[in-house]
């Protein structure tokens, strides 16, 4: 999948991919009491755990509207990735972030706009300026349903697509001819058929980079 010239427009996932809540997400569910014992790390197991427990969904859903809304000035840019955008800038790649996100969180008694809270901590992190990531705002787009943000890829005509779930992938209807780069910090839990399997945004970097960084 490496991409030494030619067009390129890049469509990067939001939550999990580009924004990391693993070291949120452990001290919310320590602190409600939701972890066993033994240490964990890995956001899978963390969620699969809290989704076993009795009201265990209502939990999980709990925590992610805690953490995509609230809480999500804590949580922080996926390591590498600031210096992914600044290669995509040295190279010309337009960056598109478009990302499966509803408005309200329904389990969120605070109500907290998720649009909005998102594109705060962009702001507070300096993506829309050209000293720090050198996004547009005009580059972000949230969609309320899978569907919707598929279909955005589509009108968006992206070359390559960045994820961190299989889902988006296997999706019906996912674009054929686009380069699917699935961001695994932990190996993926399914066989994908052309689908690169990246460990961090430096093998992303170096795989669409002839030249890295």
């Amino acid at each position: 999948m490496r991409v030494a010239s030619g067009r390129r427009r890049l469509g990067v996932d939001f939550d999990n991919t580009v924004v990391r809540y693993d070291e949120l997400l452990l001290r919310e569910a320590k602190r409600r009491g939701l972890l066993p014992p033994k240490a964990m790390t890995c956001k899978r197991e963390v969620r699969d755990w809290i989704r076993r427990l009795p009201e265990g969904e209502r939990e999980w859903q709990r925590l992610q509207a805690l953490m995509y809304g609230a809480k999500i000035q804590e949580a922080t840019p996926a390591p590498g990735v600031a210096e992914f955008f600044a290669c995509c800038r040295r190279h010309a790649v337009e960056v598109f972030i478009v990302s499966h996100k509803t408005r309200y969180a329904a389990l969120d008694d605070q109500a907290v706009d998720l649009w909005d809270a998102a594109m705060a901590w962009m702001r507070s992190h300096r993506f829309f300026e050209m000293e720090g990531f050198g996004l547009s705002p005009q580059h972000v787009y949230f969609e309320p349903t899978r569907a919707g943000k598929i279909a955005r890829i589509s009108r968006l005509d992206c070359t390559h697509f960045i994820d961190d779930l299989e889902e988006t992938f296997l999706e019906p209807g996912f674009p054929e001819g686009i380069q699917k780069i699935l961001y695994a910090t932990v190996g993926p839990s399914t066989h994908l058929p052309g689908v690169r399997i990246a460990a961090s945004w430096r093998d992303i970097m170096e795989g669409l980079f002839d030249a890295g960084p």
